[in-house]
């Protein structure tokens, strides 16, 4: 019988089984990058290395680098030695070419029982004084925003290895499988955009998902593409069976293959989520309490949220109270970036620029601290502020400050820190990190402890070696934990 003929006497079965060879192949060329560990229930939720602190994190990014000796750092050694250049901050080279010193016109107050010292551009942040731990010896390798993000975010200064939110997604698992355990939050697309929470070599299951609300604040439209408009979600499950029993009958042919496991784990979620998606993104069963801690007004059941001012701070705010929603629906890794793009990269207006930013996310941020606390969540939830690097005590122009990778402040609280506390120090001026220099990848090791997960014991198998998040380096800065 010739081959033509073959094709009109096919049973179900071999249609099925050689529908499944095609299929699978091209599955396994978008989806296989690597060779990954077998894992049944790749999102279930897996024992950290030694007992926890923290059960997630919420990482508030304030994209461009916002100046340190305008926020966390204070330097009254600025105002001595205005409009001079110093000796020894001559030889350090920034992006741009900068001139003399600049003091901030901003004051600095002391807060809280430990008298931490806080700019007067954060009166609502500063009552948490006590449960902040900023760290003021942060230090980075570039001051080029690109790779400065990337090393926040993945921990190389170069697009190719997975997010830190996608290695607590393969080291733990999620405490909910019907959400992405790794939600990325925003107002349109920071620099470097989807790479900052791509997963890499790591399964594809493991990768950041953006979630930018609609205008019209319709919760069941939060995520792109989830909803198949051609099919009811009788027809969807439909759907996702047959597919089942393609790839099980492809598994008889050839032998488990994971990548085919790992793209039917994502149209799962993406099922699951068409319900639990729309329900944890709906804030409009809120108090008004509530919209009121976080600085929102205006709110009613069948409206969307507006804030005071700047309609960033709106969703900035709104994001805020959604990453405390996700992190009682058990979401692991939380991001939020504020604004579009780099609003924090003050080269000129530095001082009105800090004033209107820190405006904007000052009392959202704090109302979140105070809703994570009153709830019991803030205990086991790692809050971390800050952006890729500072800014330079010296002037750009007459009145900017250029990027400054020598030394910034960042700040963490809750899930294991101590909190009224500052740590480290930059020299007298604000330039370099002089002592208990923090790197990017010390941060990343101490993140990952207060997580359960030891940074060395974390690896990924890819082609031919172990990878990790912090590479070869990295220390746990123990002096912050309690």
């Amino acid at each position: 019988m010739s081959t033509f003929e073959n094709r009109f006497r096919l049973s179900r079965r071999d249609l099925l089984a050689q529908t499944t060879y095609g299929v699978g192949m091209i599955g396994l060329a978008s989806v296989l990058a690597g060779h990954s560990e077998a894992s049944v229930t790749p999102l279930a939720a897996r024992p950290p290395h030694f007992p926890a602190r923290a059960k997630r994190i919420i990482h508030l990014w304030m994209n461009g680098g916002p100046s340190q000796v305008d926020t966390f750092d204070p330097k009254p050694a600025l105002q001595k030695y205005a409009g001079q250049r110093p000796e020894s901050t001559i030889g350090l080279t920034t992006q741009n070419g900068t001139g003399g010193l600049m003091p901030s016109p901003f004051r600095f107050t002391r807060h809280g029982q430990s008298g931490l010292e806080i700019s007067e551009l954060f009166p609502h942040v500063a009552r948490h004084a006590d449960d902040l731990c900023v760290i003021r010896s942060m230090h980075t390798n570039t001051p080029v925003h690109e790779a400065s993000n990337w090393l926040m975010f993945t921990g190389n200064v170069q697009p190719i290895r997975p997010a830190y939110g996608s290695w607590l997604l393969y080291g733990l698992g999620t405490e909910n499988e019907n959400l992405p355990g790794f939600i990325v939050l925003g107002e349109g697309q920071p620099v470097n955009g989807p790479s900052n929470w791509s997963s890499r070599f790591l399964p594809g299951i493991y990768q950041g998902c953006q979630v930018v609300l609609p205008s019209d604040y319709r919760p069941e439209n939060a995520l792109a593409n989830l909803h198949n408009a051609s099919l009811s979600l009788q027809g969807q499950r439909r759907e996702l069976d047959f597919t089942q029993r393609l790839n099980d009958l492809h598994r008889e042919r050839v032998g488990a293959e994971n990548a085919f496991g790992a793209r039917m784990d994502s149209m799962e979620l993406a099922y699951r989520m068409q319900i639990s998606a729309a329900e944890a993104f709906d804030i409009r069963g809120e108090s008004q309490q509530i919209f009121d801690l976080y600085g929102l007004t205006g709110l009613n059941a069948g409206a969307p949220p507006n804030a005071k001012s700047d309609p960033r701070r709106t969703t900035f705010a709104r994001n805020c109270l959604l990453a405390r929603r996700l992190a009682e629906r058990g979401v692991r890794v939380i991001q939020i970036y504020y604004g579009n793009q780099q609003p924090w990269d003050t080269h000129g207006n530095n001082s009105s620029a800090h004033q209107s930013l820190a405006r904007n996310v000052d009392q959202p941020i704090a109302g979140l601290l105070t809703d994570l606390k009153q709830r019991g969540l803030l205990e086991d939830t790692l809050v971390v502020w800050g952006g890729e690097f500072g800014r330079t005590p010296t002037t750009q122009g007459s009145n900017g400050r250029d990027h400054n990778h020598y030394g910034f402040s960042m700040w963490l609280a809750g899930g294991g820190v101590r909190g009224g506390l500052a740590y480290g120090a930059t020299d007298e001026f604000g330039f370099k990190a002089v002592e208990k220099r923090v790197h990017v990848h010390d941060l990343h090791a101490t993140m990952l402890h207060l997580m359960g997960l030891d940074h060395e014991k974390l690896t990924y198998r890819y082609s031919s070696r172990d990878y990790r998040l912090t590479d070869v380096h990295g220390e746990v800065i123990r002096d912050i934990l309690v």
